[in-house]
């Protein structure tokens, strides 16, 4: 008995030199790399103040995001304006508020409305200078017109705790450059009797003119 244990033990000692030259397993192929995101698109904005442009952020609002760049694309916000200008009553500084531009609901050139993409589920906020965002009545019904925000905004985000009260707007990009031509275009005078609800007193007496919209190359690789 303990001989046939002796040679057992032997026979284990013996084998673990052998396991242990047996050749590794050859690694697996090394995984390629994920290829770098594509770039967010840019549009530039030639105003009769100036040229704006804008990073529209495709990555987070796609939708809002393609329609935008189908006006854009088909020419259709050439010769619009910015016409309205909203603040705090008597608020002189150029510093809050938001610029809103667009077709203003011309029948001619308004493609169908677009669905809602909430703040909740972007992850965008119009709590910063330069940030663009859709106008709507009802979500759902955003089609043409955006506005352009002037300090901290964000009580136009959704609310997590209310989202169906209190839906907000889309935000769906951001001024990366240009944003002095909004602060000029915040403090021009508006007419005190045009305009209807809360848009009332907001009209600019001399809208700005939107020669056009273009997109930017982007940068070289």
């Amino acid at each position: 008995m303990l001989r046939r244990t002796l040679i057992a033990l032997a026979a284990t000692l013996f084998a673990a030199p052998a396991l242990a030259q047996d050749p590794a397993p050859a690694p697996s192929e090394a995984t390629a790399p994920a290829p770098p995101p594509k770039p967010n698109p840019k549009v530039k904005l030639e105003t009769a103040l100036g040229d704006i442009v804008i990073e529209l952020y495709a990555d987070k609002a796609p939708i809002t995001v393609r329609n935008y760049l189908r006006y854009v694309d088909r020419g259709l916000y050439n010769g619009a304006t910015f016409y309205r200008a909203s603040k705090p009553k008597d608020y002189a500084g150029d510093d809050y508020g938001l610029v809103q531009g667009g077709l203003q609901n011309d029948p001619k050139k308004v493609l169908p409305p677009i669905p809602h993409e909430s703040t909740i589920k972007t992850g965008l906020t119009h709590g910063k200078d330069g940030v663009i965002s859709m106008g709507r009545h009802a979500p759902g019904t955003a089609q043409a017109d955006w506005s352009i925000m002037l300090g901290d905004m964000s009580y136009l985000d959704a609310d997590p705790k209310d989202p169906k009260g209190n839906p907000g707007f889309a935000a769906f990009g951001q001024v990366v450059e240009g944003l002095d031509v909004i602060r000029k275009i915040i403090v021009m005078p508006t007419d005190p009797n045009k305009g209807e609800g809360a848009m009332k007193g907001e009209m600019l007496v001399k809208p700005v003119k939107i020669i056009r919209i273009t997109r930017v190359a982007p940068d070289p690789a």
